[in-house]
C-alpha cells in the first residue's frame, strides 16, 4: 500500500489483465513477482489448482516479497499455477477492474490486499459467491465474512513496536507524532491506533495526533514542517510508511531539526534501508510478507482439498537500525526486489 507510479487507465488495465488473466494455465512458466508472472510447481498427478495473487499495488517491495513466498510455496506443493498482478497505485478505484476482471476467469482461489476496507468488499463478495476461495493478505476489510483466511502482521502490534523504538532513540521522551498516509486502510490505521496506544501507557511522552499525507512524500514534508512549528516539543516521529518517512525527513531538515527528532519509519524495501544507512530514518519496523504469502497459499490449499483452515494468522517484526543492519536477522528481513 505504499508507491504510486504511472500505468495505463483503470479500464485499459482491466482490458490488458484480463487477457493475461485468461491466458494463465497450468503450464505456466516462473518469472518476477512484481506483477503479471505466473509460476507453475512441478509435474503432480491428480487435480491442479490456479490461484490469483491480486497485489495492493504493483512495484512495492513488500508484495514483490509476498509474491515470492507464494510462488515459493505453490511450487513446493507441486500441483498449483498462480498469476499475479495489481494496481498501479494503492486505489480501490484501479484496484476493483482487476478483482472484476479475475472473478470473470474464475481461478480456484483469490489471494488478495484489498485497497479499501469497504469500497474493496462489493467485488470480493462477488468473487466469493462465484465459488472462489478468497484469502485476505495484509489488508483487510470491514467485513471479512466469506474469507477462508485473513493473514497479516499484528499492526496494532506493530504501532507499538515503533514506540519501543523511539523509546530506545529518546529515553528522555517528548511529544512525538504520527505521519500516515490516508485513513481507511486497514493496516496503517491499525499502526496509528497500536502506537498512540503505547504512547498513552507511559507518561515520559505525549501523542500530539496524527497528520495524513495522501500517500506523497511532499504532503508528508509540508504537514511534518507544520506540526514541528507548531508543535517544537516533538522528539519523534512514526511514519506508517514509506513516502511518509521520505517526506517526515525531508520536513525535519527544513526545520532545521536534523539528528535532533527521530524518525521510525514502517517496511524494509531498498529505498527504507539506505534512509537507515544515510541516517535520515533512524529505524525500521520491517514485516514478514514472505511469511503471509506462503501461509496464504497454504490456507487456500486448505480450503480447496477439504481441510481445516485458520479464521487468522499474525507473522512478526523485526526493528531495524543502523547497528543492526547487518545482523542476520535484520538482513533476513529485507525486502526482495525480485524472486
Amino acid at each position: 500500500m505504499k508507491r504510486s507510479m504511472v500505468r495505463p487507465t483503470a479500464g485499459a488495465a482491466a482490458v490488458m489483465l484480463l487477457a493475461l488473466t485468461a491466458a494463465c494455465s497450468s503450464s505456466g512458466s516462473s518469472s518476477s513477482a512484481s506483477g503479471g508472472s505466473t509460476t507453475t510447481g512441478g509435474s503432480t498427478s491428480g487435480k491442479s489448482y490456479k490461484m490469483s495473487f491480486i497485489q495492493g499495488v504493483q512495484g512495492d517491495g513488500f508484495y514483490v516479497t509476498m509474491g515470492c513466498g507464494i510462488q515459493a510455496e505453490a511450487k513446493k506443493i507441486g500441483n498449483i499455477t498462480v498469476n499475479i498482478q495489481g494496481p498501479s497505485q494503492f486505489d480501490a478505484t484501479l484496484q476493483n477492474p482487476i478483482i472484476q476482471s479475475v472473478t470473470a476467469a474464475h481461478p480456484d482461489a483469490i489471494l488478495i490486499a484489498p485497497n479499501d476496507v469497504s469500497a474493496s468488499r462489493p467485488p470480493i463478495a462477488a468473487a466469493m459467491a462465484a465459488g472462489i476461495k478468497v484469502v485476505l493478505v495484509d489488508t483487510t476489510l470491514s467485513d471479512p465474512s466469506g474469507a477462508v483466511s485473513q493473514i497479516s502482521s499484528d499492526n496494532l502490534a506493530g504501532g507499538g513496536f515503533a514506540f519501543k523504538a523511539l523509546q530506545q532513540l529518546v529515553p528522555g521522551g517528548g511529544e512525538v507524532l504520527v505521519v500516515n498516509t490516508k485513513p481507511g486502510i486497514s493496516t496503517t490505521d491499525q499502526r496509528t491506533q497500536g502506537f498512540a496506544d503505547a504512547v498513552k501507557a507511559d507518561p515520559k511522552f505525549k501523542y500530539v495526533g496524527v497528520q495524513y499525507n495522501q500517500d506523497s512524500a511532499s504532503i508528508a514534508a509540508q504537514v511534518t514542517l507544520a506540526a514541528l512549528q507548531k508543535n517544537p516539543g516533538i522528539v519523534g516521529i512514526f511514519a506508517t510508511n514509506l513516502f511518509g518517512a521520505e517526506g517526515a525527513a525531508t520536513g525535519v531538515r527544513q526545520a532545521g531539526k536534523s539528528g535532533k527528532v527521530k524518525i521510525v519509519g514502517f517496511d524494509a524495501g531498498p529505498d527504507q534501508i539506505t534512509a537507515v544507512e544515510q541516517g535520515t530514518v533512524q529505524a525500521l519496523i520491517a514485516q514478514h510478507p514472505y511469511d503471509i504469502g506462503t501461509n496464504a497459499v497454504d490456507q487456500a490449499y486448505a480450503a480447496l482439498t477439504g481441510k481445516q483452515t485458520d479464521p487468522k494468522i499474525g507473522t512478526k517484526f523485526t526493528i531495524i537500525t543502523k547497528a543492526n543492519l547487518n545482523s542476520a536477522a535484520s538482513q533476513a528481513a529485507i525486502y526482495k526486489t525480485g524472486c
